[in-house]
């Protein structure tokens, strides 16, 4: 029987198998994977990185959203700098410049509005 201690213990290892059983997203930052739930609109991505240094500044042609599960990170959008920690929420309007500094292992699940922001690797 799965207690609810042990479940919470188990998510601080990861995501659950449910979510790693998802199509894994082909990302080219080392220390970061994420698997992606596919809409006919959007991506939701399931994110883990490790505490890395830098994702260089960029910008997407639709919003992102998201929401901190684990971890703390520096995310500047349009040069404001703010820190995010876990339960904290973010969002990165269309074509707004942006960039994060991870200072932790982190997790998150961000909301993309578009079909194809990742594809997913070859199985």
């Amino acid at each position: 029987m799965l207690t609810m201690r042990s479940g919470v213990d188990m998510l601080k290892q990861g995501f659950p198998k449910v979510i790693k059983n998802l199509p894994e997203a082909d990302i080219q930052f080392k220390g970061v994977r994420g698997w992606i739930a596919q809409g006919e609109s959007h991506q939701i991505v399931f994110f883990e990185i490790e505490p890395l240094g830098e994702v260089s500044e960029h910008s997407h042609d639709s919003p992102q959203w998201g929401v901190v599960v684990e971890g703390k990170m520096e995310l500047t959008i349009d040069n404001k700098t703010k820190i995010y920690e876990k339960g904290d929420e973010y969002f990165v309007p269309a074509h707004a410049k942006h960039s994060a500094k991870f200072l932790s292992k982190f997790r998150s699940l961000d909301f993309f509005g578009e079909k194809m922001r990742y594809t997913p690797k070859d199985r």
